[in-house]
């Protein structure tokens, strides 16, 4: 592999266990982007559909006495693996450029939503009639893209969720839904040994950057998190549509 790419790749990995360390969320969200850019998106949301199992593990247990509501939590988790099924389908029998513009939608999307809907609200009533439906969109997304964040994250955002409790419901709803991926992604050809042994390495530095940015989420002004965030994935974004159309 090029050097250049693979650090490049690397920095994906570390700035994705950097978001997942101080947010609770979001290593998909610039990571699978950049790896699919670099490689394709099979190989994108393979990799971290292991490496989401690993972080997010860590974090659920961590988080575990923030846990809220039985349907909150694990209605939004079981939901949300039945949706990963379908998406890990559509991953599977959809061409190339398709996921690519398919993913850049997403990405832009939960961009979009976060500029023009910052302080939206959602009541906590109105949310737990929705987690089911919600759910199985997060889940189908994540499947087919390998990210969620423009509906689980935005979702669970809305609700205004304490960080702690936040933390606590989406890591058991990503392990969930990698639980149903993994071995649906295996079947269906796209997570293979090498992939998987791929993942195994990227984990190393995922786990090297989740403490700092949960050191850094201490002092770092959350604006000024969310700006530097939101203009990397525009980019991101504008590659990957680039990509798909040349």
């Amino acid at each position: 592999m090029d050097p250049n790419l693979l650090l490049l790749a690397t920095s994906a990995i570390l700035l994705g266990g950097f978001l997942k360390g101080a947010t609770g969320a979001g290593a998909p969200v610039v990571g699978v982007p950049i790896l699919a850019a670099i490689f394709d998106v099979q190989l994108a949301v393979a990799v971290f559909s292991v490496l989401n199992l690993f972080s997010n593990i860590w974090h659920s247990h961590a988080y575990r006495k923030y846990r809220g509501p039985f349907r909150l939590v694990y209605g939004f988790a079981i939901a949300g693996s039945v949706g990963a099924i379908a998406g890990s389908v559509l991953l599977a029998s959809l061409p190339t450029d398709v996921l690519m513009a398919s993913l850049a939608a997403m990405v832009l999307a939960y961009i979009l939503l976060r500029l023009f809907q910052p302080d939206w609200v959602l009541s906590r009533s109105t949310g737990m009639r929705l987690v089911p439906y919600v759910g199985i969109v997060g889940g189908l997304m994540q499947g087919a893209g390998g990210i969620s964040a423009p509906v689980s994250v935005t979702f669970l955002n809305a609700m205004r969720l304490p960080r702690e409790e936040f933390i606590a419901t989406i890591s058991v709803f990503f392990v969930t839904m990698s639980v149903v991926q993994i071995p649906s992604l295996a079947y269906l050809g796209i997570l293979t040994t090498d992939r998987t042994l791929m993942a195994m390495a990227a984990a190393v530095p995922l786990f090297l950057a989740m403490p700092i940015g949960e050191f850094a989420a201490r002092y770092m002004s959350k604006a000024v998190f969310d700006r530097i965030i939101l203009v990397l994935l525009a980019v991101i974004a504008v590659r990957l549509i680039w990509t798909s159309i040349s």
